[in-house]
């Protein structure tokens, strides 16, 4: 029998060394936080360098990640750049809020995301797939995967938590997310300097085109529910335990900036994650035939139980978020003096937490970017340190959606692969993009067959 060569997926350019601070304000890096990464961040615990006056922790270390996200958590909040940035683009919501705002929001939005809640979704995850499968072509075609995983996921965000409202499935508003997003991840000297708003470039322009829009229309829908929210579903359920918890004005403002929040996490992240992943299974036709045969046997069961019999897709999933984390990157303020890693951290000081750079780690993993799905079956998962693997972060902050975001890409694989075979077109390379989210640039156009 021939070897099978082992599959290094695609990841842009390292630099050899570390570079000046002004090329992170310019240029690719500017546009790309994962391009030009040096090759000795993937083998420190951790780099501490400034930049324009601030000093910066990169961290690398897992034990160090745990203490900032975990043990130590009260000392680090989100830093006020990150802050001023987010909250003037999605407002005050989940993603953003701090202190006993952000744990009030939370409380009100996680039973929507526990486990039987989560699970009474997957009828309405599998049903949106399979309409999303039959707007393709009948025979052999080059379908954008990644358009087609986004269109998939908000159409399940839309019936999951917002009643299908057709406002928020048509394509203008996914390209609003999209100015969104690319704007947010970006260190812009403006928002540096607290004028994102003042800021004339043609990104940030965009960028508030598209928050203005976005507000507009969820603004209408909260108001057109009404204080008791309009029906039972999560967005209905939102708007009446704000209504309980904020005078009436801040509550509906709340209800929006939430809106937004889930809206464009819900189905961003998960969309890529699904890109990356059928790129991996494009790229190893034997592995992709195993996923294929587990997804068929696992159809026979109803699709709130299908996932606990797609184990080795679930594994491959997990690999694919280790290789390409949803969010590449994160930051936290100290808010007094600590150590890490040996490391002296002051009051005000930044630490940034990179999953791209900790998931690809010399130190912590073995021949790191290389593709092997085994990492994660059981056994070998129980080793790892809870903070080596962090594709929706960690600790109290870690993704209220972790678990409807891992059912729902399942679910949508196990549809896809059921219904095609998918292959790399001849010389196609994919490009990562990191900001807020990890993007393949210019989508991922695949060839695909029927069954």
């Amino acid at each position: 029998m021939a070897s099978v060569l082992p599959f290094i997926p695609v990841q842009p350019p390292r630099s050899t060394d570390w570079q000046p601070i002004w090329r992170e304000l310019s240029g690719e890096r500017l546009r790309n936080t994962v391009y030009g990464i040096p090759q000795p961040a993937f083998d420190l615990p951790i780099r501490t360098r400034k930049a324009l006056g601030i000093t910066i922790h990169s961290l690398m270390d897992p034990d160090a990640v745990e203490r900032v996200l975990l043990s130590n958590k009260a000392n680090y909040l989100r830093p006020r750049l990150a802050q001023r940035l987010l909250s003037s683009l999605v407002g005050n919501g989940l993603l953003s809020a701090e202190g006993d705002d952000w744990r009030t929001q939370r409380r009100i939005v996680a039973p929507t995301f526990a486990p039987g809640a989560v699970a009474g979704m997957a009828r309405t995850m599998t049903q949106c797939a399979v309409d999303n499968i039959a707007s393709w072509p009948a025979g052999p075609a080059q379908i954008d995967m990644a358009a087609e995983a986004t269109h998939t996921t908000m159409a399940i965000i839309a019936n999951s938590l917002f009643a299908g409202d057709p406002r928020l499935t048509n394509p203008q508003a996914s390209d609003y997310i999209s100015q969104l997003l690319v704007v947010a991840g970006q260190a812009r000297l403006m928002a540096v300097l607290g004028l994102q708003d003042w800021d004339p470039s043609p990104g940030m322009r965009r960028a508030r085109r598209a928050r203005n829009w976005l507000r507009q229309a969820l603004t209408e829908m909260v108001r057109e529910r009404g204080p008791d929210g309009g029906g039972d579903d999560f967005f209905g359920g939102l708007i009446r335990s704000l209504g309980e918890h904020f005078p009436p004005e801040q509550a509906i403002t709340l209800a929006v900036d939430n809106a937004i929040t889930f809206y464009l996490a819900g189905h961003e992240t998960t969309a890529n994650a699904l890109a990356w992943s059928i790129y991996c299974l494009a790229a190893q036709p034997g592995l992709q035939e195993e996923a294929r045969v587990e997804a068929i046997a696992a159809m026979s069961y109803p699709a709130s139980e299908r996932i606990d019999h797609l184990e080795l897709l679930k594994q491959i999933f997990e690999e694919t978020m280790r290789l390409y984390p949803p969010a590449p990157r994160f930051a936290r303020e100290a808010l007094a003096p600590d150590e890490l890693s040996g490391r002296a951290v002051a009051k005000g000081e930044l630490v940034a937490i990179w999953p791209w750079v900790i998931h690809r780690h010399r130190a912590l993993w073995d021949d790191p970017d290389r593709f092997d799905h085994t990492r994660f079956a059981p056994e070998k998962r129980a080793k790892l340190h809870r903070f080596q693997y962090i594709p929706f972060g960690g600790g109290p902050r870690v993704c209220v959606g972790a678990r409807f975001a891992t059912m729902e890409a399942l679910l949508i694989l196990a549809q896809w692969l059921c219904e095609r075979r998918f292959t790399l077109p001849q010389g196609f390379v994919p490009d990562p993009v990191g900001s807020v989210t990890l993007r393949p640039r210019g989508g991922m156009p695949l060839m695909t067959e029927p069954v």
